[in-house]
């Protein structure tokens, strides 16, 4: 076991676990922030997708020895009310069925927009690629995508 300090969605947070756990069960079992979840534990379907530095990263397969001194946000860092503009746009368009995957669509996007605010329907596509929805929600997700980026009304 070791200490470890983290910048969790702008708060510090200690964490006594051994270096080789994965964020994903920091987070969820250690910090009780249970919006990332759990889907396959193997980086292959996107449910615990969150930021590291503004970049989507799999949780499940980030351990926290790897983290070191950069930023974390998860879903619920995201905005403060739910009112980031991918969220917004999640909501206009009407995206979740049974909603387990969303969290992760939702931070993949976000992070998307950080780095390419007009993304084409293609780059929309290769980024969320990977994220894998059981609902099939995928054209809502792309128009939520689109609508967050101002592209589409």
């Amino acid at each position: 076991m070791a200490i470890f300090t983290l910048n969790i969605n702008g708060k510090t947070q200690e964490v006594d676990v051994d270096p080789n756990t994965p964020m994903l069960w920091v987070l969820r079992d250690h910090l009780k922030l249970v919006g990332t979840k759990y889907g396959c534990g193997i980086s292959q379907c996107g449910s615990c997708t969150i930021h590291l530095s503004g970049i989507a990263v799999r949780a499940c397969m980030l351990t926290v020895s790897a983290v070191g001194n950069q930023e974390i946000t998860t879903i619920e860092g995201l905005s403060e009310n739910g009112d980031h503009p991918v969220q917004k746009a999640w909501l206009e368009v009407d995206v979740p069925q049974c909603g387990y995957c969303q969290a992760g669509q939702i931070m993949t996007a976000a992070a998307l927009l950080e780095q390419n605010s007009n993304p084409s329907d293609s780059e929309i596509e290769m980024a969320m690629n990977g994220n894998i929805c059981r609902c099939g929600t995928y054209v809502r997700i792309k128009k939520a995508v689109k609508l967050a980026a101002g592209s589409e009304s």
